[in-house]
């Protein structure tokens, strides 16, 4: 039982930042992957970055070296940095929790997601 609320979507031109946030109550963060997917209108949902309990991060091939994701266990939340941001990056974007339970149980968790919308 964990809840997850995005906030930071909206507007940009191309070029510009966005930072997105998740905000995670219910559990204990600092043990949970965390992640941040996208769907774009029409088009499968992807991964875009991914941060372990140990702070190991993976990205998707079309935002690495733009999109950094990094969190804050004392707050309880995954933060997703968007720079150099582009019309392709136009998406609802997700956060997930993966809660690594006792005898091999993994539950996932999702948010409600936030618009991104790039474009001039």
């Amino acid at each position: 039982q964990v809840h997850l609320v995005e906030s930071g979507g909206g507007l940009v031109q191309p070029g510009g930042s966005l930072r997105l946030s998740c905000a995670a109550s219910g559990g204990i963060f600092s043990l949970y992957t965390m992640g941040w997917y996208r769907q774009a209108l029409g088009k499968q949902r992807e991964l875009v970055a991914t941060i372990t309990s140990g702070s190991s991060t993976s990205y998707g091939d079309s935002v690495k070296g733009r999109f950094t994701i990094s969190r804050d266990n004392a707050k309880n939340t995954v933060y997703l940095q968007m720079n150099s941001l582009k019309p392709e990056d136009t998406a609802v974007y997700f956060c997930k929790c993966t809660k690594f339970a006792t005898m091999g149980n993994r539950y996932d968790y999702w948010g409600q997601g936030t618009q991104v919308t790039v474009s001039s």
